[in-house]
C-alpha cells in the first residue's frame, strides 16, 4: 500500500520543512510515502474564504484517485493515541491500494472535500498551523510505523 499526504501551498519555514524532509525520509524505509505539495492559490485578495476553500477543493479532488481512501486531517475528526493510530494504519495498509491524507489550507476544506472522505482525523483538540500540522503528522506516522515494526523510537 501507498500511502500520500497532500498538503495546500509550500512550507514557508524552513525549520519545519527540514523537519518534514528528515521524516519523509525515514518513512520510505517503511512503505512507499508520497509528500506532494499542491500549488497555493494566487490572486485571493477579491475571494473569500468559502471561494477559496472551493478553489482548493477543486485542486485537492483532482490529485485524488476514485480508489483511493481518503482521511482529512481535520479539528473535527477522531482522536487517537499514537497506539491507536498505528493500527488503523495497519489495517488500511492491508484493506487499500492507497492511502491519501490530506492537510487542508488555513479555512479547511471545501464541501465538496468533505464528501470525497472516508474518515477525519484529529490530531489533537489545540488548533496548529495548517504548516506546523505537516510536521507533527509525519512525524506520527513515523512513529505508527516504529510501532508496528516493534522498534524502540516509540515508548509506553
Amino acid at each position: 500500500m501507498k500511502i500520500k499526504l497532500l498538503v495546500v501551498a509550500k512550507t514557508s519555514e524552513a525549520y519545519l520543512k527540514t523537519g518534514i524532509d528528515y521524516y519523509c525520509q525515514k518513512l520510505s524505509h517503511y512503505f512507499p510515502f508520497e509528500y506532494m505539495e499542491i500549488p497555493a492559490l494566487k490572486q485571493t485578495k477579491n475571494m473569500t474564504f468559502e471561494q477559496q476553500k472551493v478553489k482548493e477543493g477543486e485542486l485537492i479532488l483532482s490529485k485524488i484517485q476514485p480508489t483511493d481512501e481518503v482521511v482529512l486531517l481535520d479539528e473535527n475528526g477522531t482522536t487517537m493515541t499514537s497506539l491507536h493510530f498505528s493500527h488503523f494504519l495497519q489495517r488500511h495498509m492491508q484493506n487499500a491500494k492507497q492511502t491519501v491524507f490530506v492537510i487542508g489550507g488555513p479555512y479547511g476544506f471545501s464541501p465538496a472535500v468533505y464528501a470525497r472522505k472516508n474518515f477525519m482525523l484529529s490530531l489533537s483538540s489545540m488548533t496548529f498551523s495548517h504548516q506546523m500540522v505537516r510536521l507533527i503528522f509525519v512525524e506520527q506516522l513515523y512513529r505508527a510505523a516504529s510501532i508496528l515494526k516493534n522498534e524502540p523510537y516509540h515508548h509506553e
